[in-house]
């Protein structure tokens, strides 16, 4: 082991319902402990295990770290005690644990403190109903357990604090207090703001304190639910988001008073409308403290816990990689499939092409579907299990069909999932006891396709329709790009029945969400409120607070190692019409003083048809900070397939051959297809189905009237015209 170099292990680590899978990037072993000066001589490897094997081992992470280590040591680590960390470069994890803490209702309890009157916020939502014609509605239960109203409340005088406008104005003092009023203020209004009582908010809005925080009342009520056995809490205030102080004086009671978890809405999530705040900030409430738990057994497995030397990252749902302190439940929702999109958007996309590429990606458990058109799709609100979450995510669609999906037949139908035969017990062809599943079907096929198989792939069609189609895209004018164990076994046939020609395969496919965590990017992000009309006059003072959170930002990126040459900034408004409340994230068109206005018409005009004549708000002023893992990931498979002679390879030269049943349009047999084994094509190798390729972790089935050309990290399939 000492010949190999400290802190050059990279190990990225998907934690899926079904399967964990694990990319190694590692040194060869040398002499030389200066891991940059060999960095071109990498060497990779995966590893693929169940996620749950309670007969053999505890955590499934920890046991791909224990593998990978065994592997390139070769020494024995022996399960149950720590492994060491000093050869470990970092680990990189995505997991599902607080999705499937919100889909099974197995949160921390929890108390959410709110301003008095509205205890009921949260219960009574946004009155959305999206089942109207439903005769036998049922709500979803709140996450917390119990509701405290606190004794306090701010409103908004409603001035602006531009001393340069006509009237309704107010000019603050240094401290925020205000100063005077400005001319325009009637003498009716003189009572609403006596210096003293009206602040300056985060936004510049005026502030008018009504009822102020009583400490002594919330100590007290702190201490009785923490004697109540609450070990979390939500707080929640009307305006705090322009206004956080008495949300930071609750927060600062019950850290004195021993709460391990405290989910403030002004600084998770500092924006206006308190129903979205408040929901998101249950949430966190809910879930962190079941990650926080989780992570801690998961540093319990390696030498100094938590305050080892291993740096950890997550992946969040925006796509983008966090460290422990900014990693919490709320952004943890979508870090398994984040990493996938993050995968195939990196190494499928053409940027001189420029075809969208559609992501399908088909597991153990779920399909999950996504589009990439040159930059991430994200959505600020989503729904799961019944909970409305406002969090930036990335835009995916799950259905509940995979490799594991249990085949039923009920009400005359053939049925594929919802239910999942899981990693424990599995399939039926585990011999594990577990039911027939749609692995049962493929492997029944040759193939690892009877009816189940053709209703699974209406399924997974489905959500890639609603993706294109209905959003007013050409399916056909996208590329497939496919992965996931399953992902191979379909891709073909989804192809065609979205009318796509264009099938793209990465080599690490079956694990492509762990690669992705070894491609993905540091992000940091911060996020202030505001309350200003877009205008040639107000530009210069929203530019001046991007460029605030852009030198703080920066510097916190710099802080983690990232040079000024590998951190790009995304600058971004909130921006919406006067009277309207959807408001649409616009990002900045150039690096300089882009023109916010000209792309929220054009995003607008996209997404709604239409547009108003109002005038432009401003809800928020964010800055999004990227630090780059890679500078470039070279020519796209598209790039390097141009310049490739083709060789065709003849079913004579194939590893082994095995029966498969092939579908010719509505009917199909069973015949002899070759098999080819994927490292064992050069580049240039043509495959013409049907045919299938296979490797260690994944098999590809290439149809008829397709044919498959290996590139140097993937397998583009054509349809044959």
């Amino acid at each position: 082991m000492s010949s190999i170099p400290d802190h050059s292990i990279r190990i990225s680590i998907d934690r899926g319902g079904t399967f964990t899978d694990v990319h190694v990037s590692t040194l060869p072993q040398s002499s030389s402990n200066s891991p940059q000066s060999n960095e071109a001589k990498r060497e990779e490897f995966v590893l693929k295990l169940l996620s749950q094997d309670p007969g053999n081992y505890r955590d499934a992470p920890t046991e791909g770290v224990r593998r990978a280590l065994e592997k390139i040591t070769g020494e024995t680590y022996p399960r149950g005690t720590p492994l060491p960390v000093n050869k470990i470069e970092y680990v990189r994890l995505s997991t599902t644990v607080a999705t499937n803490a919100l889909l099974e209702r197995k949160g921390q309890k929890h108390a959410l403190l709110i301003t008095k009157g509205f205890k009921d916020l949260l219960e009574i939502g946004n009155q959305a109903r999206p089942r109207i014609f439903d005769l036998n509605i049922k709500r979803a239960i709140p996450l917390y357990t119990k509701a405290v109203e606190v004794d306090e409340r701010v409103t908004l005088v409603g001035f602006t604090s531009d001393p340069q406008a006509e009237k309704n104005a107010l000019i603050f003092n240094e401290d925020g207090t205000v100063h005077k009023a400005y001319s325009g203020v009637g003498a009716e209004d003189q009572d609403r703001i006596l210096p003293g009582k009206i602040v300056k908010g985060m936004s510049g809005e005026a502030v008018k304190i009504l009822k102020e925080l009583d400490l002594d009342t919330i100590r007290k009520d702190l201490q009785s639910l923490y004697e109540e056995d609450y070990r979390s809490i939500a707080v929640c205030l009307a305006h705090s988001y322009t206004f956080p102080d008495h949300e930071l004086a609750i927060g600062k009671i019950a850290e004195e008073i021993g709460f391990p978890h405290i989910s403030l809405s002004s600084q998770l999530l500092p924006m206006i409308k308190m129903t979205n705040r408040g929901q998101s900030t249950t949430c966190d409430a809910y879930l962190t403290p079941v990650l926080q738990d989780y992570l801690k057994g998961f540093y319990a497995g390696f030498e100094g816990g938590e305050e080892g030397d291993m740096q950890v990252e997550f992946m969040g749902s925006d796509g983008g990689l966090l460290d422990l302190k900014n990693f919490s439940g709320l952004k943890s929702l979508l870090s398994g499939p984040a990493g996938g999109v993050v995968g195939y958007a990196l190494t499928s996309w053409d940027e001189e092409e420029a075809a969208p590429v559609i992501g399908f990606d088909v597991g153990g458990t779920s399909t999950d579907v996504s589009r990439y058109a040159g930059r991430y799709e994200s959505v600020m609100e989503t729904t799961t299990a019944g909970i409305s979450i406002f969090t930036p995510q990335l835009d995916i669609n799950t259905v509940a069909a995979g490799g594991g999906s249990c085949l039923t037949y009920k009400n005359g139908l053939f049925r594929a999932g919802p239910e999942s035969a899981g990693a424990h017990p599995g399939p039926a062809c585990y011999r594990k006891g577990g039911p027939l599943a749609l692995t049962d079907g493929n492997l029944f096929l040759g193939r690892l396709v009877y009816g189940f198989v053709k209703v699974a792939n209406e399924t997974m069609s489905r959500p890639i329709r609603t993706l294109t189609e209905a959003r007013g895209f050409k399916t056909d004018d996208h590329v497939l790009a496919s992965f996931g164990g399953a992902g191979g076994q379909h891709a073909c046939e989804i192809a065609e029945l979205l009318g796509i020609e264009r099938v793209l395969i990465h080599k690490y496919s079956s694990i492509l969400s762990a690669y992705g965590l070894a491609l993905a990017d540091r992000v940091y992000e911060l996020q202030e409120p505001a309350s200003d009309t877009y205008s040639s006059t107000s530009q210069s003072a929203l530019f001046g607070r991007l460029d605030d959170l852009s030198k703080k930002v920066t510097k916190v990126l710099k802080d983690s190692g990232f040079p000024d040459s590998n951190v790009q900034l995304e600058r971004l408004l909130n921006m919406r019409f006067d009277g309207s409340d959807t408001a649409l994230m616009v990002l900045e068109t150039d690096n300089g003083k882009g023109d916010y206005e000209e792309e929220f018409k054009r995003a607008y005009k996209e997404e709604f048809g239409f547009l108003l004549n109002k005038n432009i708000i401003v809800d928020d002023v964010k800055v999004r900070g990227i630090g780059k893992t890679f500078d470039s990931l070279g020519p796209s498979a598209f790039a390097e397939y141009k310049t490739l002679k083709l060789n065709p390879v003849d079913a004579s030269q194939a590893d082994f051959h095995q029966e498969a049943f092939v579908w010719y349009g509505q009917d199909g047999k069973r015949q002899d297809v070759p098999v080819f084994e994927l490292d064992s094509l050069e580049n240039g190798d043509q495959v013409k189905g049907p045919a299938l390729v296979i490797d260690a972790t994944q098999t590809i089935f290439v149809n008829v009237h397709w044919s498959a050309v290996a590139t140097s990290s993937h397998l583009l399939i054509h349809r044959e015209k």
